[in-house]
């Protein structure tokens, strides 16, 4: 099957040193890959495997995934930390005179 029109789902492709060849992922459908020898025919065998797994989850009427790219994000999430931890990034921030929320922005995206 060709790759779907309008196809907005997120590929890599990289090198698999256990397979010697190129290996085509999607974030969206991660139990799926394509290896190949070349990085354009692996991003192609993908897409295509892709495009062939959404048909039959549509045509089974299952759920397919949306794809990333389109998701909004609130840019709020909650993660669990030791209490020592909490105390300290507290510490940490009121030295540097910043919230505890751009503390932990800065580190996560540095």
């Amino acid at each position: 099957m060709k790759p779907m029109k309008n196809d907005h789902y997120t590929y890599r492709v990289t090198w698999s040193e256990d397979d010697q060849e190129y290996v085509g992922l999607c974030a969206e459908f991660p139990s799926l890959s394509w290896l190949a020898g070349t990085q354009e025919a692996a991003l192609k065998g993908i897409r295509s495997v892709v495009a062939d797994a959404a048909a039959d989850m549509r045509k089974n009427k299952e759920p397919v995934p949306e794809p990333l790219a389109g998701k909004r994000y609130s840019g709020r999430f909650m993660v669990r930390i030791p209490p020592d931890v909490h105390r300290d990034l507290t510490l940490k921030a009121a030295e540097e005179g910043i919230s505890l929320n751009r503390l932990a922005s800065a580190k996560l995206s540095g």
